[in-house]
């Protein structure tokens, strides 16, 4: 397998499609007979990075790097940026509105979650421009 690009548009507040690039993503690995437990955590984490990108972003774009090695996703948004990222990094911390989380988001589990299934992850924010976070996944076969 040579290495494969993929390109994802986030729609801001729709929580409806949030999830859609993550499908897609596990779709295609899953085609390529991808390692699996490599799949599952793409997906997972990725997910958790769309809902942070609808919740607090605005929505955003994603961009997915796959080769025999790993998998490389760019996450990147033009929200407000994050104010504290180590607290952030702490599960239970949450900035989602009431409204997000009497839908059952906002629970405060994304970015720790992204961390847990990601091998390799960093953040760059900058307040009142947005946010990129890095993550890669190794697979184990």
């Amino acid at each position: 397998m040579s290495k494969m690009h993929f390109h994802y548009i986030v729609p801001g507040d729709d929580f409806t499609r949030a999830g859609e690039a993550s499908s897609s993503v596990k779709k295609k690995l899953k085609q390529l007979g991808y390692d699996p437990d490599a799949t599952r955590r793409v997906a997972i984490a990725m997910y958790e990075g769309e809902i942070n990108m609808v919740i607090h972003a605005g929505g955003g774009e994603i961009d997915v790097d796959v080769s025999p090695a790993q998998v490389d996703v760019v996450m990147a948004d033009q929200g407000p940026g994050i104010a504290d990222v180590e607290k952030a990094m702490q599960e239970g911390y949450s900035t989602a509105p009431d409204n997000v989380r009497s839908l059952g988001f906002g629970a405060g589990m994304g970015l720790p979650n992204i961390k847990k299934y990601s091998d390799d992850m960093r953040i760059d924010t900058e307040l009142g421009k947005g946010t990129t976070m890095y993550f890669s996944v190794f697979p184990k076969n």
